[in-house]
């Protein structure tokens, strides 16, 4: 691991953004996984109306996200895009808790929290425009390192929110935690990431001379959204895992709310460990290789979770999950960011792109499958969807010269 913690101590950008993301993993950690609990159970949000929202909020989140990376690369400003959006962290979180309904959750999940989310790809694209200070090594870590940082957040918040709040009336102070949180990130960033006049000269490129309008060209490139697609589809799984786990769970399984904590918590410990593993057994295989393996195991473990009849059985089940998850989040960051390499904020930009497709579809097939076979038909048809997208970048890493 010395590499690892090498890079932390040589770079002041990777310190605060590698706290940054942690911090967001934790504001994620504590909402997301009782958060389709909250809006449906609590405040009353029917399955396709919740299902509806997730849509509408994944294409507010990439709407914005590609904004912000645009004026981030335009203006070669990275600090104060982060500031303005940690705050509506602070905004959004807040709204739910303090007004506890189903239109202030919309409300907030549409707006500020669509906002907020933009802060995962902003942070990828700050480490990504300052990695010519990195030798060849550490860049090469850097997004790993990142996206290990998310699942720590991950180990121990939920079990820790899921035992705080059990047997309460209701789950919703876990909103309040999460802004407690964002404010951390605002004065993270505020405090940790150098100023903007600070950051390494780059030389305009001609390419630079474009309006928004062209630049948004090289999103809309066909083999290029192809490749995003077939990302999309594998990273739906994971949007599904998160609705369907607590609701199978304190259904089906007959489980209770803390065990959600404690299985997402496994399966962030897992993860941390196995990234490790798939970056660099990624060097001895393709990533499309890689991601062809995560998504038939990811599978597996989605049909398991949608057999069980005792939360033991997922327990066992997410043994599988967090090997699979591990390479299926971190994996497709690099293959991502290199489908775009001379735009730091265009590039990272795509994985929200990739989010908000990946919640869409997901969406989509969740509605479809609660429609065909409740919440266990829903987890197993993801998983088909996903193993899909895993052949179709296959196919298409085969065909590029």
């Amino acid at each position: 691991m010395g590499p690892w913690l090498n890079i932390l101590r040589r770079h002041r950008v990777m310190r605060a953004a590698a706290a940054a993301i942690f911090l967001y993993g934790f504001a994620g950690a504590a909402t997301s996984p009782f958060q389709s609990m909250i809006a449906i159970r609590e405040l009353g949000m029917s399955d396709h109306a919740y299902a509806a929202l997730a849509l509408a909020a994944s294409v507010a989140y990439v709407v914005m996200a590609i904004a912000v990376g645009l004026v981030s690369d335009r203006f070669q400003s990275y600090r104060r895009p982060l500031i303005v959006v940690s705050a509506f962290g602070i905004l959004g979180y807040g709204m739910v808790w303090v007004l506890r309904s189903a239109p202030s959750f919309a409300l907030a999940t549409l707006g500020p929290l669509a906002l907020f989310q933009s802060i995962n790809s902003m942070l990828f694209g700050t480490v990504r425009a300052h990695a010519a200070r990195f030798d060849t090594e550490e860049a090469r870590i850097a997004n790993a390192l990142m996206r290990i940082m998310i699942s720590l957040s991950w180990v121990l918040m939920p079990g820790v929110v899921g035992l705080m709040l059990s047997g309460q009336p209701s789950m919703i102070a876990a909103y309040l935690i999460a802004a407690l949180v964002a404010v951390g990130i605002l004065l993270t960033v505020t405090l940790g990431l150098e100023p903007d006049a600070s950051a390494p000269p780059q030389s305009p490129p001609a390419q630079d001379a474009r309006r928004p309008w062209q630049e948004m060209a090289l999103i809309l490139n066909p083999g290029l959204l192809a490749r995003v697609f077939g990302v999309a589809l594998i990273s739906q799984m994971l949007h599904i895992n998160a609705t369907v786990l607590p609701l199978i769970v304190t259904g089906a399984a007959r489980g209770r709310a803390e065990d959600v904590g404690f299985l997402v918590g496994l399966v962030a410990v897992l993860e941390v460990i196995f990234m490790v593993f798939w970056a660099r057994a990624s060097r001895r295989m393709t990533i499309a290789q890689a991601l062809l393996i995560c998504a038939v195991l990811y599978l597996a473990y989605l049909a398991a979770m949608a057999l069980a009849t005792a939360t033991w059985q997922i327990y066992l089940a997410s043994l599988v999950a967090g090997f699979a998850a591990a390479g299926m989040i971190s994996l497709p960051i690099n293959y991502l960011l290199d489908l775009i390499r001379d735009r730091p904020g265009l590039s990272a930009s795509l994985i929200a792109v990739n989010a908000c497709a990946g919640g869409g579809l997901g969406a989509g097939i969740f509605a479809l499958g609660t429609s065909l076979g409740g919440y266990s038909g829903a987890a197993v048809l993801s998983g088909t969807a996903g193993t899909l997208g895993a052949l179709m970048i296959t196919f298409l890493e085969r065909r590029r010269p």
